[in-house]
Formats: structure tokens, C-alpha cells, sequence
């Protein structure tokens, strides 16, 4: 999608969530979970300044159909780093896990120590604003988390329009692996491997670039329409609509490759047709009339049913071999309810109105589709408890 980059710059600093549940012995998944309502029904509602001087809404929780009336606190679950900063190279892993006995205890204990992994290779450059975000598949949600099932998680669904299709592939475990240096990205997908071992089998490995000032290849500014600030939290992470899933992401990746002899081929005024900005200033255009072939930047605008719009933070890479003349964007949207990534893609692939499907897809083939969910930190962290 457009192939939309994130516009954050570098400048802006990832939210600091200072606050994170005490860590508790807990027996069993429904015992953590219980702990986990009662550490929140403690909790006051507060906003908080991160290290950057901004300030960070922690989002409001409700435990079932009634909690959200029972609770009026704001929860001090910590998030992964699913808005960390944008950084000059990442590496987009995505993995399967295998059958055998295992695999699934080793999963869990991985994961659970997924923080102590990336601070062995942070501590090597503390200014490389090295981060690792894990999302799991629909596929393996139950069996390695043992968790309640986030209410919108279900494999990637294909779209198929009448010109172009959004493929589904395999993916049960997703890696978004990111730093200002490529060495420590490379360190930290090694040692992963190493402990994941024999329980995964890696299905797609990425390896993406920051282009210039935030452009993807085909030469246009990539993710302009990122929410900034207080609105960042309130966009990607789920709150009192989902008890369970409360400080948790939906993501959403995709493969892009692009035809670039096509694409050179267009004049630059028929490429910001399709985009919807220009070229170098990135200035928006304005949307053609209702029922006029859109622009990719009005197909990725989500609106609900009231006519508020929803926002997804993407924070995609170019990635290539201009030796092996491939030439890509790897799509990944984080977003607090999956559905604004499934219309986005509705539109985009079946048009809207159908028939008028986004031109950019004339240049550009997704060659994979994979959805997960990133579980809060706290989640995360308390995998392995039953296996103790």
C-alpha cells in the first residue's frame, strides 16, 4: 500500500511506557490473566510523559461484556516497541513453526526471553535504536500462546479483484527486526535462529533500506499519512473493546515487487495521478469526484460508518537487488483493529467503486499476505509460566 512508509522522522523518539505490571509467579495462563484484571482494576487513570517530552495515553481496558462500564481506570500495560522510531535498515522475518513435540515449549520459552535476546545485542550500540517486535499467527495463536483468542485474529484473507489479487501465505510467527545499523539486525536474526532452532522454518526473510528522505523506489515519500503523538497509542493498540488483547497490535505484511520499466515508462504527472501527491514536494492532490478512479491515497483512507477516519502506522522498507532486478517495498501495518487494514485492501484490489482498482497494483505484485497480532510485552513475557 502505499507502500506507505512512515513519515515518522528520525528525529521523533519511540513512546517510553514506563509503566509494566509487577512480575508475579502464576501457575497457569488463566491465573496470569487473573492477575492481570486485578493489577488493573488497581490502576489510576493517568497520562504519562515519555523520555521524548511527550506525552502517552495508556489505553483503557475492560475485562468482558461489562467491564468497560465497571472501569474507569487507564491500564499500565507495557506494549511491544510496535512505534519505534524509523531506522535505516530492518529485517522482515517471518516463520512457520513445525509439528514435532517441542516445538511449541521451545516457541514459548524464545519469545518469553525475546527482551533479554535484543538487549544482548542493543547493549553493543545503545544510539542504534535497535528494536524487535514479535506478532503470532491465527495458526499457532492456541497452541503456543494457551491465551484467549484476540477477537479480530484470523488468517490473512485473500482479495481477489478483477485485475489483481492480495494473496494469502504461510506465516506463524513474524519477526520486525529494526536498528540504524544493519550488523546488529544481522546479530540478532542469528542468535534468534540459533535458539528457535529446529521448532521454525523460515518461509520469508527481508531485508529492507531507508531510501533517501523516507521514499520508496518507485521515488515518491512513503507514509505520510502515519498518525503522530498522543494519536499513535489510540491507533495501534487495542483497548477496552478487547480485555484480553489490551496492549496488543493487529499487523498486517505483504511482499511488494515493482515493475520498474513500466513504471519509468509513465510521465511524472501520470505517476502522481496514481499516488495522489506530488512527486518531490509530496503536496497532496485532491480527490477526484465520487465515482472517478481514486488515487491510492484516497483508496487507503479508511472511514467509518460516523465518518471518522482510522489510521494504521506502517512502517514499510524498500528492499532489492538491482543485480537480480528486483525492486520491492515490504508493506507492514500495525493497527488497533485489523478490519481498517482488510478495507484498505478491499478497496485497493476490488476498487471503489469496484471495477476501479488502485493503479499502483498495474506496478506493483504483493507475492506474499500474512496477518498476526503482537501481544503486549507483559504478555509476552509470561508465555513460558506454565512450562516453569
Amino acid at each position: 500500500m502505499k507502500l506507505s512508509r512512515a513519515s515518522r522522522i528520525a528525529t521523533q523518539s519511540s513512546s517510553t511506557w514506563p509503566f509494566s505490571l509487577p512480575r508475579k509467579s502464576v501457575p497457569n495462563r488463566r491465573a496470569a490473566l487473573s492477575v492481570l484484571i486485578q493489577d488493573i482494576r488497581l490502576s489510576e487513570s493517568r497520562f504519562t510523559p515519555n523520555t521524548a517530552g511527550h506525552r502517552t495515553s495508556i489505553s483503557r481496558l475492560g475485562t468482558g461484556a461489562n467491564m468497560s462500564t465497571r472501569l474507569a481506570h487507564r491500564v499500565p500495560i507495557e506494549p511491544q516497541r510496535v512505534d519505534a522510531p524509523l531506522t535505516q535498515a530492518a529485517t522482515f522475518l517471518v516463520v512457520t513453526v513445525t509439528d514435532t513435540p517441542d516445538a511449541a515449549r521451545v516457541v514459548r520459552s524464545v519469545l518469553a526471553g525475546i527482551d533479554s535476546l535484543a538487549k544482548n545485542v542493543a547493549i553493543r550500540d545503545l544510539g542504534a535504536a535497535f528494536a524487535c517486535t514479535v506478532g503470532i499467527g491465527s495458526g499457532v495463536w492456541d497452541r503456543v500462546t494457551r491465551m484467549p483468542r484476540p477477537a479480530e485474529l484470523h488468517p490473512f484473507r485473500a482479495v481477489h479483484g478483477q485485475k489483481h489479487t492480495a494473496i494469502s501465505t504461510p506465516g506463524d510467527l513474524l519477526f520486525h527486526i529494526r536498528s540504524e545499523r544493519r550488523d546488529l539486525c544481522f546479530e540478532f536474526e542469528r542468535q534468534l535462529l540459533d535458539a528457535l532452532g529446529d521448532a521454525v522454518t523460515v518461509v520469508d526473510e527481508t531485508t529492507g533500506f531507508r531510501y533517501f528522505d523516507v521514499r520508496d523506489l518507485l521515488g515518491f515519500v512513503d507514509g505520510t499519512a502515519n498518525p503522530v503523538g498522543p494519536a499513535v497509542p489510540a491507533s495501534i493498540l487495542v483497548a477496552e473493546e478487547d480485555a484480553s488483547a489490551t496492549g496488543g497490535s493487529y499487523v498486517v505484511v505483504q511482499k511488494y515487487v515493482h515493475d520498474m520499466k513500466g513504471w519509468s515508462g509513465l510521465t511524472t504527472e501520470q505517476q502522481e495521478a496514481i499516488i495522489g501527491r506530488k512527486k518531490l514536494d509530496n503536496v497532496e492532490l485532491d480527490d477526484a469526484a465520487a465515482g472517478q478512479q481514486q488515487s491510492h491515497k484516497s483508496l487507503a483512507t479508511i472511514e467509518d460508518e460516523n465518518g471518522d477516519e482510522h489510521d494504521i502506522l506502517r512502517d514499510n522498507m524498500p528492499f532489492g537487488s538491482p543485480g537480480s532486478r528486483e525492486f520491492g517495498t515490504y508493506f507492514i501495518g500495525y493497527s488497533r483493529r485489523l478490519w481498517v487494514i482488510e478495507q484498505m485492501l478491499q478497496r485497493m484490489f476490488v476498487g471503489e467503486p469496484p471495477g476501479l482498482h488502485d493503479k499502483l497494483l498495474d506496478f506493483s505484485t504483493p507475492l506474499t499476505g500474512s496477518t498476526f497480532f503482537a501481544p503486549s510485552s507483559y504478555i509476552l513475557k509470561r508465555l513460558d509460566a506454565d512450562d516453569e
